[in-house]
This record gives structure tokens, C-alpha cells and sequence, in this order.
């Protein structure tokens, strides 16, 4: 609402949360070996939460729907939002590359939005 009121905008960084939203982690599973989760037990405790885990399920369902990833679900809902001008995602391969590009393809209407938080509601994540 500040964003809005003073005609300000956002770039959101990090838009993954830190790698949990590309799915690498998943409910009940150890962190994989070598990834910023495995690295830090607080990073653990502030993301690998159930409710989370509800919202990263009831996301990569929508995703893959639509034949995209949860993290590419992620990057265009940010973009989709009207305060959010642009976004820093990070890149360690081609294939990152790749889903960042198919990222910002996406263009989610009002439909697919209020979708979403109808997932997420559900899924007790709101």
C-alpha cells in the first residue's frame, strides 16, 4: 500500500526464497547435500516449515498445470504484481537461465491470481 500511495516501486531479491521454491526441498526428505539449506540449520527453521511446505505444494499444482515450474510460478507472480518493476534472480547455470526467461514469458491474469490465493487459502498457507 506505501508503494501505491507514493508511486514508488519494488524489485523484490531472492525471489526463490533462498532455493526452496525451485522444489529441491521436499516435506520429510533430508536437505540435499551442498545447497544453501544444508549449509545453515537457521535457514532451515525459518523456511522448512509445514506451512511452507503446504504453500509450495498447493504452487507447484498450479505450475505444473500450466506446464511451468513453482519457480517460475514464483518470479511471475512477482512480476504480476502491479508495485513490483522488475526482479533479481540468481543464475548458476544455463538452465536457471533458461527458467528466468520463462519467467517473465508468463503472464498471469487476475483469474490465474485470485486462483492462486484460493490454492493457498486452502492449503492454510494464507
Amino acid at each position: 500500500p506505501a508503494c501505491t500511495h507514493y508511486g514508488m516501486s519494488v524489485v523484490p531479491y531472492a525471489p526463490l526464497a533462498g532455493g526452496f521454491l525451485t522444489g529441491k526441498y521436499r516435506r520429510g526428505e533430508p536437505v540435499p547435500a551442498g545447497t544453501r539449506g544444508a549449509a545453515s540449520e537457521t535457514w532451515q527453521q525459518q523456511r522448512l516449515t509445514e506451512r511452507n511446505f503446504a504453500a509450495l505444494e498447493a504452487l507447484e499444482g498450479f505450475a505444473q498445470e500450466r506446464g511451468h515450474t513453482v519457480g517460475e510460478l514464483a518470479m511471475a507472480w512477482l512480476l504480476a504484481q502491479p508495485v513490483v518493476c522488475s526482479i533479481i534472480p540468481g543464475a548458476t547455470s544455463p538452465e536457471q537461465v533458461k527458467a528466468n526467461v520463462a519467467a517473465g514469458e508468463w503472464k498471469l491474469n487476475a483469474d490465474d491470481l485470485a486462483e492462486i490465493d484460493r490454492r493457498l487459502e486452502a492449503a492454510g498457507a494464507l
